[in-house]
């Protein structure tokens, strides 16, 4: 490729593109731009997989594709703004807000890897004259469009709450609508921003392990900063104020554009108004650097990936050497002597540590999960009584669902078509593939976390009294993980990435969440009143029970239809 060349193969540089008559350059980039556009919104909507594909059943708009999570989605909105009826605007604006930043930012934290860096583009964009800051606001664009559906359907209830709030009036719909929209492009823009500043400063070596990194801190910045304005509005109900000694608070990004909607129609106070510029500064700045400043180096992370680096024979070497060694030490090797589930071990667990798609769509996904607990925890510090150990509690059970959410997202992979070999061999069905990538999440994903509940649960609690209340969760984790395989499902590294699916997730989530609360209350009380051991006790007989039943079924499970 000459040295002139754009990543894709192009003659054609941004300058080159401004330089062109005026009476041509402009219509072809705006369709350029508009071609572009469609082809990643028509692939987030049909997927990349030609597989089992029929052109009249799939989606054509947003909400086809996800009209279940949308559905979710207003539900839980809707159920959040009717429990802040009544409230002053900004109040109400201000949970809102917060709540829409927590979807928003896991959303497209747990996005933006795949879609802003993806290999196999390069096969299709490699001659055409596209420049890389015209892939990157189609791009982005297609992010901001299925994020402001997601925001608008979390916040179509608040929009009439809004209006009948004290002091509200009909300017509140247009006001939430604008700082909404406003919310959204400050999230992807700040995603997208944070990619390039990594990229200019930490190079190329480190841009697979970085992509993960950098969608964890987002998810978890999003999400912690989504629990905290809740809990400070309700802590301080209608007493809350942006002065000493809550000044910091003017320093979240939920209370800017809360503020804004306070500015247009609430109070009108001077602080909003100071807020609500503050929030529109920011957007501005973000949006100009991540688009304009700094655009170039998305053009240095593409060429990045296309190009092929060679590892390290330490590094490469040493990954596969320890984990030979691992699967030959004890207990693994009691547990791994079927050679099928051993080597599916080994390819899961280089797939979560080597591969950047998997490591991409798992521990971004997971990270948000992990902080409810952690929550929980701190609430339950010095409490008594029968509250006193719920969060030690709901860590344990809460471990379940890190296995079965690991599990589900295993199952997608941009290798999908090597799948086809697992068929090929002589196996009557993924019973032992399934059992070696459970071991693996059990290993690698839920045994550390269980380990890093009960360090984090010892510091806060300031001793080893209520760890006995882990063992509920970890008894049903096995559970919880076999579930996942029932009917022959969730085969490892079997399916295309479809984002259809995450709808039927969800409320697989939220079922596996209520029965871990369940199972958590239950053992506080039990420890409470001196039950504990003899409710452990018959929780191990049925769980038993339901293991080696579900095992059955598992193993007699047949291969699934490819189609």
């Amino acid at each position: 490729m000459s040295p002139s060349l754009t990543p894709f193969g192009s003659p054609r540089s941004d300058q080159e593109i401004r330089q062109f008559p005026p009476e041509t350059a402009p219509a072809s980039t705006a369709s350029a731009d508009r071609a572009l556009r469609r082809l990643f919104l028509t692939l987030f909507l049909r997927g990349r997989s030609s597989r089992g594909l029929r052109k009249e059943q799939t989606p054509k708009t947003v909400g086809s594709k996800l009209g279940w999570a949308l559905f979710f989605y207003a539900v839980f909105g809707g159920f959040v703004a009717i429990s802040f009826r009544g409230q002053p605007v900004f109040m109400l604006s201000l949970y809102l807000h917060a709540m829409t930043l927590v979807f928003l930012g896991m959303f497209v934290a747990s996005s933006a890897g795949e879609v802003l860096f993806n290999k196999e583009e390069g096969d299709i964009l490699l001659h055409r004259p596209v420049t890389p800051r015209a892939l990157l606001q189609a791009k982005v664009g297609v992010l901001v469009h299925v994020s402001l559906w997601l925001a608008g359907a979390f916040n179509l209830v608040a929009l009439f709450v809004g209006a009948a709030a004290p002091g509200s009036g009909w300017m509140f719909p247009v006001a939430h609508i604008l700082s909404t929209v406003l919310e959204g492009l400050f999230c992807t823009g700040s995603v997208v921003l944070t990619y390039e500043l990594c990229l200019r400063w930490l190079g190329r070596e480190r841009l697979d392990g970085l992509m993960t990194t950098v969608q964890v801190f987002v998810a978890l910045a999003a999400v912690l900063g989504g629990q905290l304005v809740p809990r400070m509005v309700i802590q301080s109900g209608s007493k809350f104020s942006l002065g000493p000694p809550s000044w910091w608070f003017g320093l979240l990004p939920p209370t800017w554009f809360a503020s804004l909607d306070d500015a247009l129609a609430g109070t009108g106070a001077r602080n909003s108004w100071l807020l609500a510029a503050v929030g529109l500064v920011a957007v501005v700045v973000v949006l100009w650097m991540a688009f304009g400043k700094l655009a170039h180096h998305f053009e240095a992370g593409l060429q990045m990936l296309g190009e092929t680096a060679s590892p390290s024979g330490k590094g490469a070497g040493g990954g596969r050497r320890w984990l030979a060694a691992l699967v030959q030490a004890p207990p693994l090797r009691w547990w791994l002597r079927d050679p099928v589930t051993r080597a599916s071990f080994l390819l899961v667990a280089a797939y979560l540590f080597r591969d950047r798609e998997v490591k991409l769509r798992i521990y971004p996904g997971l990270a948000p999960m992990l902080v409810m607990p952690v929550i929980f925890l701190l609430q339950d510090r010095g409490a008594g009584g029968i509250g006193g150990g719920f969060g030690v509690a709901f860590c344990g059970g809460y471990v379940g669902l890190v296995a079965l959410l690991a599990l589900n997202m295993l199952q997608f992979s941009q290798q999908w078509p090597a799948s086809d070999v697992f068929r090929l061999a002589p196996m009557a069905g993924p019973a032992r593939i399934c059992d070696g990538a459970r071991w693996a999440v059990l290993c690698f994903l839920a045994l550390p976390t269980v380990a890093a509940f009960g360090l984090i649960a010892w510091c806060m609690r300031g001793g080893v009294g209520h760890l006995p209340l882990l063992l509920p969760g970890i008894i049903a984790l096995p559970i919880y993980a076999l579930y996942v395989h029932l009917g022959g499902r969730a085969v490892p590294l079997s399916v295309p990435g479809e984002e259809a699916k995450a709808a039927s997730r969800s409320f697989q989530m939220v079922g596996v969440m209520l029965i871990s609360m369940a199972i958590s209350g239950v053992a506080v009380w039990a420890w409470s009143t001196g039950w504990f051991w003899p409710f452990l006790s018959g929780e191990a007989a049925i769980g038993v029970g339901l293991y080696v039943l579900m095992r059955s079924f598992v193993s007699s499970a047949r291969w699934v239809t490819i189609e």
